[in-house]
């Protein structure tokens, strides 16, 4: 009893010096004050954040989920020229992150930046919600006596959608792919960014963000898979787009009303120029050699950094990269593009570090775009009945890919990080790096199952006569169930690890920039798909062959292109393996500079580590 009152009292004590804590990560307010951890962020101010992205992923999934189905039955496009401009589309909206995040670290800030992008984020809604909606905007329907559901194609519609149409169609589009471009990289990021790593406490929540981050995102992608593409396929465009552009206006609002939760960061300069300076002086004084020590090279001390920066991370130098510690050496005029400092040479190498990793990330890109193509075409060709009256949409089955996401990341974060940490001792349970390849070695086993699936598919349709006509397949929509639900555990492996990994490894005054590399990922594997695809239709319809995708599916050959793609994720496998192993994770440094501290403490120099307790250097 003595014992818990002890313990009672000492937390009670806790608690009140923490009360009047200053943050130590150089947390601000919106007028650049430093800020008191007890009056913002934590877990407060991320629930505005996390309901946010709710709403927000169940407006740009009610967009994308079905969009491949209104340019096929709606603009009356073909199965190659539909699934291309999905997936351009996806690409620029994953690709446009970089500039927003280098406008928030440069310029903005990333509240500012988000608040911004946010604005043309719905305008682009509203516009997209017009288009659909007004009929001197939409094509007339086909002539039902000139096509048939499932070979429906450009050639075989007798209505053809204008360029005024198609215009305001895809400049919506686009518009809404500028909006989540300053959005996307800094929302995951401010969230992050309510949380001290320096604080013991925080940094243990921290490890958990990313998790429930992914489990909030899922949701509102579970909405939009399920709710709102039977709206638009069973009642109608108008109110299936309407209601997401609504959904996105309430995520705004509802983070709008958190501001006075938030903790900020000051932007710290253009990542790029940084970046540049470094490369332009290691490039000039190539043939300087290094010096013997470490400390010759130019690393001002923690004053100097004071003096220039309420808060700034100094970091010590490490023996990778080593060509571009040149930069670095006194030698030569002391101009920004001749000497760099040793902090700002490592920020450098810890961006270039993680390219390699990026790009063994893009062939599972690659399959991830398939979910909204090609799977959803495959369901629109076989049995979607549930019961005597109700037809399952075919991208609901996109929804299981939620499902099976939701339950994996509590699985993953409740019960197997806590039996890992016994054997590994990792916080995490397994490391970022083995976490991704788990999720690698799952999407084989994906493409390999719908390889078979699709030939099983295939084999019914010639049974039953429908491959020339194109008819319905005897076949129940759920035979693709497997390759959804292994998608959403392998999206529970390799997508938290991947939007974690870059956003931990990049450098502090980089994490908009790291983070959107997890975006650029999802961007270049989806404009890859397109290239693929058009690749694979143009070379084998050589010689007078049919190719093997067609607008009609039962005549198509996707079980030939997905064992291509079984192939292709082995060889990433291997790939991923080699730049795994050479990789060495960022160090563990606690040295920063804080003016804003009414007490002055000498900071020793610590000894550098990695994550896997290797010493870098003492």
């Amino acid at each position: 009893m003595a014992e818990s009152a002890a313990a009672t009292a000492a937390a009670a004590v806790d608690a009140e010096s923490r009360r009047g804590e200053y943050t130590k990560d150089g947390s601000v307010d919106l007028k650049g004050n430093p800020v008191l951890r007890s009056t913002r962020g934590g877990w407060t101010a991320c629930s505005f954040v996390v309901v946010y992205e709710v709403f927000e992923r169940m407006a740009y999934y009610g967009i994308s989920s079905n969009l491949v189905l209104y340019l096929t039955t709606k603009l009356h496009q073909g199965t190659v020229s539909s699934a291309n401009n999905v997936t351009n589309w996806v690409g620029t909206i994953w690709m446009t992150p970089i500039i927003g995040a280098y406008v928030a670290d440069a310029h903005l800030g990333r509240y500012r930046t988000f608040i911004i992008a946010s604005v043309i984020y719905l305008l682009g809604m509203i516009l997209i919600t017009l288009s659909v909606s007004l009929p001197s905007l939409k094509p007339p329907p086909c002539n039902p006596h000139t096509t048939t559901a499932a070979a429906a194609g450009p050639t075989a519609c007798s209505t053809k959608a204008s360029s005024l149409q198609l215009g305001v169609f895809f400049a919506a589009l686009y518009i809404l792919a500028v909006g989540t471009g300053g959005t996307k990289p800094n929302i995951s990021t401010i969230g992050a960014d309510q949380f001290d790593e320096f604080d013991p406490r925080e940094k243990a929540h921290k490890l958990s963000f990313f998790n429930w981050w992914m489990f909030s995102i899922f949701i509102g992608t579970l909405f939009a898979n399920t709710v709102l593409v039977y709206i638009q396929d069973n009642v109608g465009w108008s109110l299936g787009y309407a209601l997401p552009t609504a959904g996105l206006a309430v995520s705004v609002a509802i983070f709008v009303a958190g501001t006075p939760f938030y903790r900020h960061k000051l932007p710290a300069g253009s990542p790029f120029t940084r970046m540049a300076r470094v490369l332009v002086a290691a490039a000039r004084k190539w043939r300087v050699p290094l010096p013997t020590h470490p400390d010759d090279l130019h690393d001002p001390d923690l004053q100097d950094y004071a003096n220039k920066n309420r808060k700034f991370r100094r970091i010590r130098p490490t023996p990778a990269l080593r060509a571009l510690n040149k930069a670095a050496v006194k030698t030569g005029p002391a101009t920004p593009w001749m000497l760099c400092t040793v902090t700002q040479v490592e920020e450098t190498k810890l961006i270039l570090k993680m390219i390699p990793i990026l790009f063994a990330t893009f062939v599972p890109s690659i399959m991830v775009a398939q979910i909204n193509t090609l799977f959803v075409k495959q369901g629109t060709t076989l049995n979607r009945h549930v019961g005597p009256h109700f037809q399952i949409p075919p991208a609901t089955l996109q929804a299981f890919v939620t499902i099976s996401m939701l339950v994996s990341v509590v699985i993953y974060d409740r019960y197997f990080v806590t039996f890992m940490r016994r054997w590994t001792k990792d916080p995490r349970g397994i490391s970022l790096l083995q976490r991704m390849g788990v999720g690698l070695v799952l999407h084989i086993f994906i493409m390999a199952i719908a390889s078979v699936t699709e030939r099983r598919r295939l084999s019914a349709a010639r049974e039953h006569n429908v491959v020339e006509s194109g008819g319905k397949v005897p076949l129940t929509i759920f035979i693709l169930l497997p390759q959804f639900v292994l998608m959403g555990v392998a999206d529970s492996f390799l997508e938290v690890a991947k939007i974690e990994f870059f956003y931990d490894q990049a450098p502090e005054g980089m994490k908009s920039l790291g983070t959107s590399y997890a975006m650029t990922s999802l961007g270049v594997g989806n404009f890859l798909s397109s290239l693929l695809l058009s690749t694979v239709s143009r070379m084998t319809e050589r010689n007078g062959h049919k190719g093997w995708i067609l607008n009609n599916l039962n005549e198509s050959h996707l079980d030939y292109y997905y064992a291509v793609f079984t192939a292709l994720n082995c060889a990433n496998l291997i790939f991923f393996f080699f730049v795994s192993r050479f990789y060495v994770y960022k160090a563990e440094i606690s040295e920063f500079a804080d003016e804003s501290r009414s007490e002055e403490k000498q900071v020793p120099v610590p000894t550098l580590t990695n994550r896997n307790g290797q010493v870098l250097h003492s």
